[in-house]
């Protein structure tokens, strides 16, 4: 057994809480290990695992107070710094659940606009430390996992749907499973050898691949609609995530045929069809920073736009990451159109703008 496994490590804190004064006993176990932190979660780097030109799956070893309970299809926030700023976003977890689990991978797409996954994919070395934030999600299988899935996916919209098989893998309990896997080329596939090994090993797994570059897109009616590829894809339990079109597309169809309650989307991209607000003077109160928005300007953006270190993590309305307190206004959230003027009220930042002038702590 390791020293550090033996060391009763909270007794250690709080004796060195009376020791350390002013500094936290945080920044002297940080000398010692920089995953030791109990204000905020850590983890380290371990590998860089390339898949793809232009995807890698990250390897992370987290520290002190990280439970290894997430349900396979969730994500993760992590944020790592670049050019001496901590950039956030949320991934989804491509690794399954481990009871003695020491590591988690996230397996990561660089984007053109990406900053951090272009520097995730491209630029990152094992052994940097970065943050994290609890696995979250409702993207996941219930247990015992459905009789019959079908798993739609496209691009990096495999990620989470890989938890879910290599879990499904490693409980010995493949259901009968029909994926349809869509990505410009063969080549840009992550995970396509591992998939093809799993279709192997399971007889109960088949796999259909799109080259849409090639072929074209995902047809959902006519003669290789899903009709042909999955006759009984009515009876199954969908499971979707890809490009924003794709899911669009997607759920019309299942509307279209009385069938929606069995889909299940995970979206990568925010949608913002609701109504905008009217703009405004945001101020941020504790910075004494205001600037003056139109009402399709994100309470996020606006912040960023006048110098404020806004928290935020996904950038979709989903880690909630960036919420902070409205203090006084009205704000109006961009997808339902819903509005929200209580004080003291939690906002979602990425997803709100003002509705006139408004006040926020921050």
């Amino acid at each position: 057994m390791s020293m550090a496994s033996t060391i009763p490590w909270e007794r250690v804190r709080r004796a060195g809480a009376k020791l350390t004064t002013p500094l936290h006993p945080d920044d002297y176990l940080r000398l010692l290990n920089p995953l030791w932190s109990a204000r905020e979660l850590r983890g380290r780097i371990e590998r860089v695992v390339p898949e793809t030109e232009d995807a890698a799956t990250i390897v992370i070893r987290p520290g002190w107070g990280w439970q290894y309970d997430h349900r396979p299809g969730q994500y993760v926030g992590i944020g790592v710094q670049v050019d001496g700023r901590f950039q956030w976003r949320s991934y989804s977890v491509s690794s399954p659940p481990k009871r003695r689990g020491r590591t988690i991978s996230i397996t990561v797409r660089a984007m053109p606009e990406g900053l951090l996954s272009a520097h995730l994919v491209n630029g990152v070395e094992p052994g940097t430390i970065v943050r994290l934030a609890l696995p979250d999600g409702d993207f996941v299988l219930p247990d015992p996992p459905p009789a019959k899935l079908l798993f739609l996916v496209g691009g990096s919209g495999v990620t989470p749907v890989m938890a879910m098989l290599r879990t499904l893998d490693r409980r010995g309990s493949m259901p009968d499973v029909v994926m349809h896997y869509s990505s410009p080329t063969a080549e840009r596939m992550i995970f396509r050898d591992e998939l093809d090994e799993l279709a192997a090993k399971h007889e109960t797994l088949t796999l259909h691949r799109l080259e849409t570059d090639r072929d074209g897109m995902l047809q959902l009616d006519g003669p290789e609609g899903l009709d042909r590829m999955c006759p009984d894809w009515r009876e199954r339990q969908t499971y979707a995530c890809g490009p924003g079109p794709m899911l669009e597309a997607i759920t019309a169809h299942f509307e279209a045929h009385d069938v929606e309650e069995r889909l299940h989307l995970e979206r990568f991209s925010l949608d913002l069809g609701g109504e905008g607000g009217e703009g405004g003077t945001i101020t941020f109160r504790n910075s004494g920073k205001e600037i003056e928005v139109d009402g399709a300007t994100t309470v996020l953006e606006a912040g960023e736009q006048a110098g404020v270190g806004m928290p935020y993590g996904c950038r979709m309305g989903i880690c909630h990451t960036c919420t902070l307190t409205l203090v006084s206004g009205r704000v109006r959230d961009l997808r339902s159109g819903d509005e929200f003027d209580s004080p003291n009220e939690p906002v979602q930042t990425c997803v709100t703008a003002a509705v006139g002038d408004c006040t926020l702590d921050i």
